[in-house]
């Protein structure tokens, strides 16, 4: 009898030790998933907090590099070249990757097309335009929207016999002609020229690293190669021909004309100097020395795995180690002047005043950027998304510096 209830009692404490074991397992493993579920959360959520915030070393951080390649996707609509190198990978590998690859990478090659560049170019210009502009287009044509076309009337509504340039090879095709031909039947010079890099380059710092790329010598890194290059070509082209390089993400609110040799500071620091400069407008003169000093940067100290590192922060580098050398001439403007509004308060920009008060911020702001702004960057990547409510800046923005008449809630 004492045998048998010693047994029925070694079994219950058997039971209840692995009834708290499975317990305990069950326990920890809910925790491990909740803490690795945040972990992954949080990381994402920086990667797009500071994508154009501070240069990220992005071959240290897979998952934070695949947030801002899928922000780097969703921003640019169906790139031409839509190629991505592969990530985490050594700089050997990935070198080996793009020597496989090369022959899909149109933007760096040459065609019929594109070796007319020069001809088309002095034709186009031919004297009769009282400023010349440039932007770049590395996307397909059917993702160049309302939000872009506006930024081309804004020109015009300023400038009306300035020229427009689009550096591009899809807008130079038949969609793309289609694209502006509201444009051009008004009577307005704008082209889409499909760019020769190696023509561009040629006579620059740029040229041997250009050619290096085409050989399949040089890492491309994993930021899409199509972006950085698009940094390169606005500065060859501004050498080469001189003018004023916008991005497709502004409205001009006022004659550009009266600015030479002019980049715009992004921020100040508490004590009023820049701290950082933005290469989204810049305005130079031909064969610039400082154009060419960018140029030289970006060749010599190219990393396609870091954001920002050969746009914005490099002629932030460049500019910075210019102290005290007066003899290369140029200006460097307040933020008000290009850049009105921060990227990660631009969205105010789109808000109707929800009270009285707003509604005296939104006019003392308009009042203040037709005094002191030539232009206003809209941060395309952060606000592409955000809709244009009744009675916000943007409205009026839209309403006074477009050509048409157009509903402002359709600019998106």
């Amino acid at each position: 009898m004492e045998k048998s209830s010693f047994n029925v009692l070694k079994s219950s404490i058997f039971s209840m030790l692995a009834a708290m074991v499975l317990l305990l397992i069950i326990t920890i493993s809910i925790f491990t998933n909740l803490s690795l579920y945040s972990i992954d959360f949080k990381t994402r959520d920086y990667a797009i907090a500071n994508i154009t915030q501070k240069p990220i070393r992005f071959d240290s951080s897979p998952k934070l590099l695949l947030a801002v390649r899928e922000e780097i996707k969703d921003s640019y609509a169906s790139d031409p070249d839509p190629i991505l190198a592969p990530i985490g990978v050594t700089p050997y590998e990935r070198i080996t990757w793009f020597r496989k690859h090369l022959a899909e990478f149109k933007i760096i090659r040459s065609d019929e097309l594109s070796r007319k560049f020069s001809f088309r170019a002095r034709e186009f210009f031919d004297g009769r335009c009282d400023i010349r502009f440039f932007m770049t287009w590395i996307s397909l044509s059917k993702a160049f929207r309302h939000r872009e076309f506006l930024a081309l009337e804004s020109i015009f509504k300023v400038h009306p016999f300035g020229c427009v340039m689009i550096l591009s090879r899809s807008m130079d095709s038949g969609h793309g002609r289609q694209v502006l031909k509201p444009l051009t039947d008004m009577g307005y010079r704008i082209a889409a020229v499909s760019p020769d890099l190696l023509s561009l380059f040629e006579d620059t710092p740029a040229e041997t690293w250009f050619r290096n790329l085409k050989k399949g010598n040089v890492d491309p890194g994993e930021i899409p190669l199509a972006q950085n290059l698009s940094n390169l070509l606005r500065l060859a082209v501004l050498y080469k021909y001189g003018g004023v390089y916008l991005d497709t993400d502004v409205i001009v609110l006022k004659k550009l004309s009266d600015l030479r040799n002019t980049i715009g500071a992004q921020s100040v620091d508490e004590d009023g100097n820049w701290s950082r400069l933005n290469n989204a407008v810049l305005i130079f003169d031909k064969e610039h020395p400082l154009i060419l000093k960018f140029i030289k940067e970006f060749s010599c100290s190219f990393d396609g795995n870091r954001w920002g590192h050969n746009g914005p922060y490099m002629v932030s580098r460049v500019v910075e180690g210019l102290v005290n050398k007066p003899h290369y001439n140029f200006t460097v403007l307040p933020p008000m002047a290009f850049y009105p509004v921060g990227w990660i308060k631009i969205g105010r920009f789109f808000q109707s005043p929800e009270n009285p008060a707003m509604e005296k911020w939104v006019a003392a702001k308009l009042r203040q950027l037709s005094g002191e702004t030539y232009v206003v960057h809209l941060w395309n990547r952060q606000s592409k998304s955000m809709k244009i409510e009744q009675g916000s800046i943007l409205e009026r923005l839209v309403s006074n510096h477009s050509l048409f008449f157009q509903d402002a809630y359709s600019v998106q």
